[in-house]
């Protein structure tokens, strides 16, 4: 399976099956004046999209999964009254950037790290019409609306290629899947993530915000620097369990039939990234650790 869309494709299948009763519909949250978060009204659209609305210029953070970009379109339409001018990917996922070819033949102008660019273009199932046509290595600056959108790139976490934008006259962050609200985070170790690399990029943001900050996870509700915290805490948690096995010699069936993160089940298992799945994640990163 394609390891960019593959991210998504479990609940993108569940959508679909559903979309036949209803079309899907985005509901928009403003989370400041002028920033607004929008997600999918009765279905997975993908992830929480970031939407910057203004007198200059129309600016989206994410575009969710591609069959829903019509529905997208409309919605900015609704809240901006006016197109889309730039697109902002936080990374590669399909659940982030499906929306790229079709708000691009819209006029926007797609922006990305290098790494998601490169990813994209050495994807043979992702065509160039959605290609960022903007990149950046380190860190980019957008003066626009009044607001100054800092976005800066978080190595080796949730994949090689990662954008976290800091509204920083507003004090609201945009995470990206370095933060899956209260659920156990999708760490792509096959496209650049590390969980090191994770626990590192969510302690980033943690020094950047406050306890009036308000941060748009990659997926889950608003959340604030407190849930935040919460999250890294149970990761970090969740590492070491796995690590005293692995320091002891077991193997990943071991590991497994041990349920190290059974704790955790129940506020933190989801579809996509089960107990399982999130042990057999932390499990494989370890084993890379160790010397051969």
């Amino acid at each position: 399976m394609n390891q960019i869309i593959g991210a998504a494709s479990i609940l993108l299948a569940a959508t679909l099956a559903n979309a036949q009763d209803a079309p899907m519909r985005f509901k928009s949250t403003e989370v400041v004046p002028g920033i607004y978060m929008l997600e999918g009204d009765g279905g997975f659209a993908g992830g929480n999209i970031g939407l910057l609305v203004g007198d200059e210029h129309i600016v989206l953070v994410d575009d969710g999964l591609e069959p829903f970009a019509p529905a997208l379109i409309d919605a900015v339409a609704e809240v901006a009254g006016r197109p889309i001018d730039f697109v902002i990917n936080t990374h590669i996922h399909g659940d982030h950037i499906g929306g790229n070819a079709a708000l691009s033949a819209e006029g926007a102008t797609i922006v990305a790290h290098d790494n998601t660019r490169s990813h994209l273009i050495a994807d043979a199932e992702f065509g160039p019409e959605g290609l960022p046509v903007m990149t950046f290595s380190d860190a980019v600056t957008f003066h626009v609306n009044g607001h100054e959108a800092f976005i800066f790139h978080i190595e080796a976490a949730h994949t090689d290629g990662d954008a976290v934008i800091h509204y920083r006259n507003v004090n609201v962050i945009q995470a990206g899947d370095i933060m899956f609200n209260h659920l156990f985070p999708f760490i792509d170790l096959d496209n650049g993530g590390t969980v090191d690399g994770y626990i590192a990029g969510q302690q980033r943001i943690l020094m950047m915000a406050d306890d009036e900050t308000i941060i748009i996870p990659g997926h889950g509700p608003l959340a604030t620097r407190a849930d935040l915290a919460r999250d890294l805490d149970v990761l970090i948690d969740c590492k070491a369990r796995i690590k005293a096995l692995v320091d002891q010699g077991k193997n990943e069936s071991e590991v497994r039939a041990a349920n190290p993160l059974a704790v955790y089940h129940e506020g933190w298992n989801w579809d996509f990234i089960t107990t399982e799945r999130m042990t057999q994640t932390l499990y494989r990163d370890l084993r890379s650790e160790q010397p051969n």
